[in-house]
């Protein structure tokens, strides 16, 4: 369905071309003057030089050819040279009835769908989430559903850490307290068992205890080491103990992704790059592309129009070690080897930024990549408490995740206290809320700004908020089970009555930019638009609310029309909710 916009667009455009003009002076934004008029025109001011007439001379003769026009009930030229349009009621109106019907209320799908893969996750693995791995989780899952949306192979990928020295520190700790245990037996030939013996909270505490000691005994980091070494060359009871490490600790990561509706279709995993490596090395070096320096392998990746110094690509450590580097580009060469992928984009702390463009120019310049496949590299900021620095616990630790979601439950669930709720029905609704609270305070900010976490504002019901937004779907599902059940259902044959009133009119306007606006949030990869567009929307809704007693209303014909509008604003909220990977409860 073409966008509204488009549509008075390629009017313009015509007009400006039956007047003598070029077709370019033909374009149409949204007026900055919505007081004056809804959609403005200033290709006659651009066109004035080339034509050699004043603005407002061109503005004329275009307005002249568009004034008989069904699409408009008033267009004017303004001086020195704008084309002001409000476009009739009657015309919004059959716009706004024809996305009611359409698929996906008219959005426009990809004409040439591309795979895209999303890479956002990115934990470690024997590590619980942390309020980091927020943002990359909940930004990367709306990016995904983005794309899948207008109509992309959408791939999200956890890319888990599990191939580096932490698996080394806590094989040896294991070994440590349990030398006994199967794994570290060398003439053991049976089958490993199947159950894992430790827990997730046991390794939790595994993890840290191993790092920070052999911080203090460099013997044992070396053990480490020399552990992790093992591991990576096939050491069968070392590799069984770390398929039960990766089990214990993906299960625990769904249990909590799964808190804040983010799931991965891949679960893949720094080792898994690990049979690209050889290959990936010996066509480098074969081809001419990497080279020692100081011992080390590596890839030039400077450019004449550099302005600041850009380091080489690092590929093989000079004891002959891997670096994330390599895994990072091997990665992409299995990617490319799966999915022949037309882009891939990686969601991480805008810190990562120069390290991701090496990668990225290595990835070109060493041909794994042909050029046409998009590589993106979407920074985020950092989350920070009111004082302005990282978010952190009351004692100044790094707050788990699960804390935070908890945190903000529990915020919401207050709330809702002396509401008329069962106890299991206010802790689901508290859940829900609470979860978008969390996701809509983050989101809205744009990506790579930093922001501050604010309990209290994100938990608000009123304002720019999640549970602003969920309340706005609540009180249209309210209105619109009573009218079901005093009228029954409405009928969707015929159009939309048009406007009467000057909030009818904008709620209308409002629902006709979620093609356009869906567009925009892709392809700029920006939830923070579509958070800006269904938050206007809710406003928009309520001034339309509150100036119109929709059940009281007397004509029967005009209430239906109400009825099917204010059913269409809750359809386009509740699609962008989802996509922005929430859900709104049917109370509140």
């Amino acid at each position: 369905m073409e966008k509204l916009i488009n549509q008075i667009k390629k009017e313009v455009t015509q007009a400006f071309v039956q007047a003598g003009y070029e077709e370019k002076y033909g374009m149409v934004s949204v007026s900055n003057r919505p007081d004056l008029c809804q959609y403005q025109c200033n290709g006659a001011l651009a066109a004035a030089k080339q034509y050699k007439k004043a603005p407002i001379m061109i503005a004329n003769d275009v307005v002249s050819r568009l004034e008989q026009s069904q699409t408009f009930a008033k267009i004017e030229a303004v001086a020195p040279g704008f084309i002001n349009m409000t476009v009739s009621g009657a015309y919004l109106a059959a716009y706004v009835s024809e996305m009611e019907t359409a698929d996906k209320y008219g959005v426009d799908e990809a004409k040439n769908p591309k795979t895209i893969v999303v890479d956002y996750g990115g934990p470690n693995i024997a590590k619980p989430l942390h309020v980091g791995h927020l943002r990359s989780a909940i930004i990367g899952e709306s990016i995904k559903r983005f794309g899948r949306y207008m109509g992309h192979k959408v791939i999200g990928d956890a890319h888990l850490g599990d191939w580096g020295l932490q698996m080394g520190l806590i094989i040896t700790e294991c070994k440590k307290r349990n030398p006994d245990w199967v794994y570290f037996d060398d003439n053991f030939t049976g089958e490993y068992p199947t159950e894992p013996p430790f827990t997730m909270s046991e390794l939790e505490e595994i993890y840290p205890y191993a790092n920070a000691y052999s911080k203090e005994h460099p013997e044992y980091r070396e053990e480490a080491q020399n552990a992790t070494f093992l591991l990576q060359n096939g050491k069968a009871g070392y590799q069984a103990l770390w398929k039960h490490i990766l089990n214990v600790s993906v299960n625990d990561l769904k249990k909590n992704y799964n808190k804040l509706n983010v799931t991965f279709d891949l679960w893949k995993k720094e080792s898994d790059a690990q049979p690209y490596i050889a290959d990936m090395v010996a066509d480098m070096k074969k081809n001419g592309y990497a080279y020692v320096s100081d011992g080390a392998l590596v890839v030039d990746v400077k450019e004449e129009t550099d302005k600041k110094e850009i380091p080489p690509c690092m590929i093989l450590k000079s004891d002959g070690a891997t670096l994330y580097n390599t895994t990072d580009l091997a990665t992409i060469v299995e990617r490319e080897k799966l999915f022949q992928p037309d882009a891939i984009v990686y969601v991480v702390d805008k810190r990562q930024e120069l390290y991701f463009e090496q990668v990225f120019r290595c990835a070109k310049k060493t041909k794994l990549v042909d050029d046409n496949v998009e590589l993106t590299f979407l920074g985020f900021g950092t989350m920070n408490g009111k004082d302005g620095k990282p978010f952190k616990t009351r004692e100044g630790g790094v707050m788990r995740l699960e804390t935070l979601i908890q945190s903000i439950t529990d915020a919401v669930y207050d709330k809702l206290s002396g509401r008329e709720f069962e106890e299991a029905q206010a802790k689901e609704i508290a859940r829900m809320v609470g979860v978008a609270a969390l996701k809509y305070g983050d989101l809205s900010n744009q990506a790579s700004k930093d922001y501050v976490f604010d309990i209290d504002r994100f938990a608000s019901f009123e304002g720019n908020t999640g549970p602003y937004i969920l309340y706005t779907i609540v009180r249209i599902k309210s209105i619109l089970q009573k009218y079901a059940n005093t009228k029954g259902s409405v009928s969707t044959t015929g159009g939309l009555l048009a406007p009467v009133s000057e909030s009818e009119t904008n709620l209308m306007l409002e629902v006709a930019k979620f093609n356009d606006m869906m567009e925009v949030a892709f392809d700029e990869k920006a939830p923070h638009k579509m958070c800006q567009y269904i938050y206007e929307l809710s406003n928009t809704f309520a001034r339309f609310y509150h100036e119109n007693k929709i059940l009281a209303q007397e004509d029967i014909e005009r209430q239906g029309s109400w009825i099917r509008l204010i059913s269409l604003t809750k359809g386009v909220l509740e699609t962008c909710v989802d996509l922005l990977g929430m859900e709104a409860p049917d109370q509140m």
